[in-house]
């Protein structure tokens, strides 16, 4: 079974990861991980922090001579700004608890109920851990994911479709996003709507307050039967939006046209099947999002997430002392006023992890030609029942 863990403080040391279940033999490419690293620290609205940390990823094990060994893969990514906080961060040397002490904890932030359930009175201790840099360990977990999946031919995209009240309701073909999110500075493909948010984002920035929006995510050329129905636990539409919700900030996860199908009759909900000897077996549409009975049915997955503000105000809001309990205003740590971009990065590698973990479950395979072989042997059976890639 494909599982990770990660480790490790927003000013601490470094972040590390493992990752376990990847098989042997697929060829890495570190400039790729990397690559999403970047695109995860960049966009209009992000902080100074963006300008200190360069995250690049240091593979200390379960690969050799680039070559993954069907072990388990430790990954590191160094705090470059651990520098300036050795002395109040180290793990194994007395340290000063007084200079950088939290205790006007911040609405929004796991501040307050971590101090109540850890018995802290130093809010430090929660925030270092609760920290929105953990994701970058998974954006580097899901760029290896990435690395085995492409064998396959399984891509990903995603970007941004609302700011604030900036939105764009169009639904684009995949290759139009891959082909453009990255010329725009908020991963907007839409340029019309890209000057609007980056005004809004300006807006907000002199007000000193943040903005949250949506992300879509998109991953194409899958094969159905990914996932079950016969368990709760074993549905793919329930893991995506499991782990996408423990992502920091994410609020809420839609698959296909999501609460629309609230208000819609089920004529224009479902997706009709259709059978043509050239194409196979298709659907018309893709309203459910590429997923019926937490299955793929192999046509694009389609999944969006909406991410609140960032809850670090440079107007901060009224709080308490967690200690005295007198009432403050919340304390300010460096933050940004708009981190929606980075987060589509984020939610695109997080799904990049389900979707790889589902693969390996159904597909089976100790190292990659075993995967080559049980896939070919998996696409030749749905072929005799009519599916065509």
């Amino acid at each position: 079974m494909l599982r990770y863990l990660t480790s490790g403080e927003s000013h601490g040391q470094s972040l590390i990861s493992i990752l376990d279940g990847i098989p042997s033999n697929i060829e890495l490419n570190i400039d790729e991980i990397n690559h999403e690293l970047s695109k995860r620290q960049g966009g209009y609205g992000r902080g100074g922090r963006m300008k200190i940390e360069k995250d690049k990823v240091n593979l200390l094990g379960g690969v050799r001579g680039k070559v993954t060994l069907g072990g388990p893969i430790s990954i590191e990514i160094k705090n470059k700004d651990y520098g300036n906080w050795t002395r109040y961060m180290a793990p194994m040397e007395n340290v000063d608890f007084e200079t950088k002490k939290v205790s006007n904890v911040r609405p929004g932030h796991a501040d307050l109920v971590g101090c109540l359930k850890y018995d802290f009175e130093d809010a430090r201790n929660v925030l270092e851990r609760s920290s929105a840099r953990e994701t970058a360990s998974r954006v580097a977990v899901g760029a290896i994911c990435k690395q085995v999946l492409k064998n396959f031919e399984i891509d990903f995209a995603s970007h941004v479709i609302q700011i604030g009240s900036s939105k764009d309701n169009n639904l684009y073909e995949f290759e139009y996003i891959k082909n453009k999110v990255e010329d725009s500075e908020v991963r907007c493909v839409n340029k019309d709507l890209e000057k609007e948010i980056i005004k809004e984002i300006d807006k907000v920035k002199k007000e000193g307050d943040t903005l949250g929006g949506i992300v879509e995510i998109r991953v194409k050329n899958l094969i159905p039967g990914l996932g079950s129905y016969t368990q709760f636990d074993k549905k793919i539409d329930a893991e995506l939006a499991m782990h996408l919700m423990s992502i920091q900030a994410i609020k809420g996860v839609e698959i296909g046209i999501g609460f629309e199908v609230a208000k819609s009759p089920g004529s224009l909900v479902m997706d009709e099947i259709y059978y043509n000897e050239e194409n196979g077996i298709k659907r018309s549409t893709n309203r459910l999002g590429g997923i019926e009975g937490g299955m793929t049915t192999g046509e694009e997955i389609i999944i969006r997430c909406a991410m609140k503000p960032i809850p670090t105000l440079y107007k901060p809001l009224n709080s308490i002392d967690v200690n005295s309990l007198e009432s403050y205003q919340a304390s300010i740590e460096r933050s940004d006023n708009c981190a929606v971009p980075a987060c589509s990065v984020v939610c695109e590698n997080v799904v990049a992890f389900v979707v790889c973990k589902y693969f390996l479950d159904k597909i089976g395979g100790d190292n990659l030609e075993d995967l080559k072989t049980n896939y070919n042997s998996y696409l030749k059976r749905l072929g005799d029942r009519g599916w065509k890639r």
